[in-house]
């Protein structure tokens, strides 16, 4: 099984954490952004349906994945997507780094509903360390 970017829930954080390889490709090791910041999780059945814009940086083999920053009229995305599967897409509020977040999941519906959840409750609560739900992969 190959390693794959998977996003958690960090104290009041949603984090996306990428695999070593494509760390190496996004020259990057996380994605963090304040679960208050999250303004609309969806899915989309086709992976490329998560991007728009042009890539700016990270890499890109056309039809097989996408990782790193695509730049589009409003603002920035950050993406870790593969071919031929779901994608989570995931729309946050300014002061976010990026306007979005899209992520390949092989349970991207599980994934999707535990993010919408947990934003809408504000989180997991102070003073506690990572909490990884059972559909955040």
């Amino acid at each position: 099984m190959i390693a794959v970017a998977r996003l958690v829930v960090d104290g009041e954080d949603m984090v996306l954490r990428l695999a070593l390889r494509e760390r190496l490709l996004a020259r990057r090791r996380e994605v963090r952004v304040p679960l208050a910041a999250v303004r609309e999780v969806a899915v989309e059945p086709d992976w490329w349906r998560g991007l728009r814009g042009e890539p700016r940086s990270g890499r890109w083999l056309p039809d097989r994945f996408c990782v790193g920053q695509w730049r589009h009229s409003e603002g920035l995305d950050f993406v870790a997507v593969r071919e031929h599967g779901p994608v989570v897409v995931v729309d946050l509020w300014p002061p976010a780094p990026f306007a979005r977040l899209a992520v390949s999941a092989a349970d991207a519906e599980g994934v999707a509903r535990t993010i919408r959840r947990v934003a809408r409750t504000g989180g997991v609560g102070r003073g506690r360390r990572e909490t990884r739900h059972p559909a955040v992969v």
